[in-house]
């Protein structure tokens, strides 16, 4: 008796960015107003050491993990026809770096069903940074859509089964 293996489809995600500092609520950039998501990954570096004797082969061990930036990308939009395009990316990152204040999010992003009934994984970062920003580019013989995308430092990934 053979089991059905359903492969999971990449397009239909959620990104929710909330604020870290204690009793807040706030959420940054909306929910799921991205196109693109990469850097869901983790990395251990593994330590190799010589014992004397052993010339078959080498001892082991696990280092620290290495964490991969997040990377969003979305294309920019202006609330209104006549409205100036959303700066809430470049905001975050220009306001850390004048001195501003650091202002730190934790993300989760849900991968969903075709019909996001259910959610079949959600990966979680930890006290998040913006680390890039990256405007799109222009080019007056296309029609393409600007795209602009959002580099993330955080400090910890996890993933957890769907719901």
């Amino acid at each position: 008796m053979s089991e059905t293996v359903n492969l999971l489809q990449t397009f239909k995600f959620t990104v929710t960015l909330t604020r870290t500092s204690a009793g807040s609520t706030d959420r940054f950039i909306g929910d799921g107003a991205f196109s693109e998501c990469s850097g869901l990954q983790l990395e251990a570096d593994i330590r190799e050491y010589l014992e004397g004797g052993r010339n078959d082969g080498v001892v082991r061990r696990v280092g620290r993990v290495k964490l991969v930036p997040i990377v969003l990308k979305r294309g920019m939009f202006s609330p209104g026809p006549r409205d100036n395009a959303d700066t809430a990316l470049w905001d975050w990152l220009t306001a850390m770096v004048s001195g501003a204040g650091v202002r730190r999010y934790n993300g989760e992003i849900v991968l969903h069903d075709p019909a996001k009934t259910r959610a079949h994984a959600t990966w979680t970062f930890e006290r998040g940074l913006p680390m890039k920003v990256v405007g799109p580019t222009l080019n007056a013989r296309t029609g393409d859509i600007a795209i602009e995308e959002l580099h993330i430092a955080h400090e910890g990934l996890r993933l957890k089964g769907g719901s």
